[in-house]
């Protein structure tokens, strides 16, 4: 029954949150902008799995590594136009929303891009203004990638885009993935989530551990 209620629940998430050139997401569909009241509905074990990518120091890194504090995920590029960036700050304002006592968590920026997104590219974007303080970039070599998206069961697309800079772009799905200490899926928020919804999410799953 729950793999039931994920497949249906995401199937209508996921189409509302995906970025590309040709994506509208101003509207969604009502119980799924990732608000806090439903927050504590969206924790499906058959998210979330093993990674093994290389981060913005070039460490080696995977699951174990984040465990025993709780990881926001996210599938993203640095050459993301605008859902990427907008959702970082989204989560740079929730975690300065946080009430005192909460422990922030971590936040882990995945590149769909490993072709652009080398360890030094990811280096100089997770410093930029309004992310969250401590985001990690990983990488890692395109198989890697997709091992780890499909653990999330997320998904990417190389779009060829001749008249552009690089002559292509990704297009990906938006999906913010709130690991719980063990590397378990706690809840997971829309691109339509606001920083408000963010924070009182994580507040409220916090207070409910």
């Amino acid at each position: 029954m729950k793999n039931a209620l994920l497949t249906s629940a995401l199937a209508v998430t996921f189409l509302l949150s995906a970025c590309g050139p040709n994506n509208d997401t101003s509207t969604a569909a009502a119980g799924t902008s990732g608000g806090a009241s439903s927050c504590a509905s969206r924790a499906y074990d058959n998210i979330g799995g093993p990674i093994a990518l290389t981060d913005h120091t070039g460490s080696r890194v995977t699951q174990d590594t984040y465990k025993g504090r709780e990881t926001l995920v996210y599938f993203g590029f640095t050459n993301c136009p605008d859902v990427c960036p907008f959702t970082l700050s989204v989560v740079g304002s929730a975690m300065d929303q946080l009430p005192e006592g909460v422990e922030k968590p971590r936040t882990l920026l995945i590149s769909v891009d490993p072709e652009q997104d080398t360890p030094e590219a990811l280096a100089q974007y997770v410093e930029s203004n309004g992310f969250p303080e401590d985001l990690i970039g990983l990488t890692g070599t395109p198989e890697e990638i997709k091992s780890a998206a499909d653990a999330f069961m997320t998904s990417y697309k190389k779009i060829e885009t001749p008249d552009s800079s690089l002559g292509y772009t990704m297009d990906h799905l938006s999906i913010l993935y709130l690991m719980d200490k063990d590397w378990k899926l706690k809840t997971f928020f829309t691109s339509e989530a606001t920083p408000d919804e963010v924070a009182g999410c994580i507040a409220e799953l916090s207070s409910n551990s």
